[in-house]
């Protein structure tokens, strides 16, 4: 008979906003938590909120040592983790082993590097131990109530954590929770790399759109949140949470009335402070496995010159612009003007969803290309409908339309390990995508003329445009290389196939 994991108590490590949410969560399914944190008003804070929302408070218990935190758990022992990336969790990992047996879990729920998963993974196996790497999206807000959970290790360790997981997993419209078995060794944490920087693209798409309708169109924040709440009630953006938020960000007011996105600063710092290593990750990843993803990179540098807003004080100034005053943003050499001969704003604002809604669809494709890439490579042993239904609901990718109605047929029925599952070869979405081709360069062109910021929207039209030609400037490109470097090009019409290897041929430009 196989192995069951009946347990009724449980530890959270690490009760900041993410771990002190799922401790409340797991409280309030009728487990016991024991809490562990370096900081006692963290745990004092998780106790407090639980008693705002009326959890017994029997239901918990604070320890400030390993030793006693493991005597108070039933065997197996089950960890769930909720720590920085990096070095933090060898420490824990360190601390906790002394007082761990075989078959004691831990969950890691972390946003932690997939290398330093399996390495964990691989040094509590010759213990006995199993070690889950488990992707947790959706933001401290669903960790309370209910976050998609994408966990990695091998069969039978998932086979034992996931009852577990369901009873707190988020659950999409059809009440299947948004957790499953989604591949062996560090694939929960790299799939929950690749969604966050899926997540980046679709961001910056969303903060463009908001920017042409704010300075482009002269819209209040009112009529914006009206426009954002009718894209996510249907069409292609339907069901997608980042659109739902926007249109809630757009309309909070602060109590003096005022709306609180006007006091919000341009000024993404996460990546300057160490909160976030999976952006950084995702690009690299995209890079060392020769996936072209331009709308997840281009997005992740406008968040790296966001974050050092003194740098672009400065060069505004040598650009001879700007008076120093940060109130008055519009005094920029490219400070975003009024869209130009918009005579129907009904009929751009729907080139504007389009344009918005292709470049969601292109980010979810370049992040897929990149999990499938590392999958053939680092042998995760994905399984592609399970990590679909893990980011059906409670994540920050959520997109009914992409995610149910574009890439769900594509993975039910493709086998990525014999024949690879590229979306941009399916033509449902292809179908799509070239739909919305029109609308994006109609957007990207008024952008360009009205120098409004669209990186994301823009590298998008380029990525499509490089995707499907096959005329690219690279043979100019290419025979650069052969003159100064002898790289050798192919010939027109001799290689068939287009696969990238070396080419046969070197032409002797100029004479040594």
């Amino acid at each position: 008979m196989a192995p069951t994991l009946d347990v009724k108590k449980v530890a959270m490590i690490g009760c900041g906003s993410m771990g002190g949410g799922m401790a409340q969560l797991l409280a309030e399914n009728n487990y016991h938590v024991c809490l562990s944190d370096p900081s006692e008003d963290s745990i004092n804070a998780v106790l407090h909120a639980a008693e705002a929302s009326k959890i017994p408070s029997n239901r918990f218990s604070k320890h400030t040592d390993y030793k006693s935190l493991c005597a108070a758990l039933e065997r197996p022992k089950v960890f769930f983790w909720s720590l920085p990336h990096g070095g933090v969790g060898d420490t824990v990992l360190e601390g906790l082993l002394p007082f761990m047996e075989k078959e004691d879990m831990i969950v890691d729920c972390g946003n932690e590097h997939w290398e330093n998963t399996e390495r964990r993974q691989g040094k509590c196996v010759t213990k006995g131990i199993r070690y889950v790497g488990c992707g947790v999206s959706g933001g401290y807000q669903a960790a309370r109530r209910g976050p998609s959970m994408c966990p990695g290790a091998d069969d039978e360790t998932l086979a034992l954590v996931l009852p577990l997981l369901k009873t707190i997993a988020a659950r999409d419209s059809n009440g299947k929770p948004a957790t499953g078995a989604v591949g062996t060794g560090g694939a929960g944490h790299y799939c929950k790399m690749i969604h966050n920087g899926v997540e980046h693209g679709m961001m910056s798409a969303i903060a463009e759109a908001y920017t042409l309708m704010r300075d482009g169109l002269a819209m209040s924040l009112d009529e914006i949140g009206d426009v954002f709440e009718s894209w996510n009630s249907k069409g292609e953006l339907e069901g997608t949470f980042l659109i739902w938020i926007s249109r809630d960000i757009c309309r909070t007011k602060n109590e003096d009335g005022q709306f609180v996105l006007d006091e919000v600063e341009d000024k993404v710092v996460q990546d300057y402070t160490g909160e976030e290593g999976t952006g950084v990750w995702s690009n690299t990843e995209a890079v060392e496995r020769h996936v072209p993803a331009p709308t997840l990179t281009t997005a992740h540098y406008l968040r790296i010159a966001s974050g050092d807003r003194h740098q672009r004080e400065q060069v505004q100034k040598a650009f001879g612009a700007g008076s120093g005053d940060p109130n008055k943003d519009h005094m920029a050499v490219f400070a975003p003007q009024k869209l130009e001969d918009i005579t129907d704003r009904a009929a751009f604002l729907e080139d504007l969803r389009m344009a918005v809604f292709t470049t969601c669809l292109a980010a979810y494709c370049q992040g897929m290309l990149i999990i499938e890439k590392a999958d053939k490579d680092k042998h995760f042993n994905i399984n592609y409908a399970e990590l679909m239904q893990v980011w059906r609901a409670g994540c920050i990718i959520q997109a009914d339309y992409i995610s149910t109605k574009l890439l769900k047929p594509i993975y039910d029925y493709c086998d990525p390990s014999k024949s690879s599952s590229n979306p941009l070869l399916h033509s449902a979405v292809s179908s799509d995508l070239k739909r919305g081709l029109a609308s994006l360069k109609k957007v990207v062109l008024k952008s360009v003329e009205a120098d409004a910021v669209v990186p994301a929207l823009s590298a998008t039209l380029e990525y499509l445009k490089v995707m499907t030609s096959t005329a690219l400037p690279t043979n100019f490109y290419e025979a650069q290389l052969d003159y100064f470097g002898k790289h050798m090009y192919d010939k027109k019409g001799d290689d068939e196939q287009g696969l990238p290897t070396e080419g046969k041929w070197h032409w002797e430009w100029k004479a040594a």
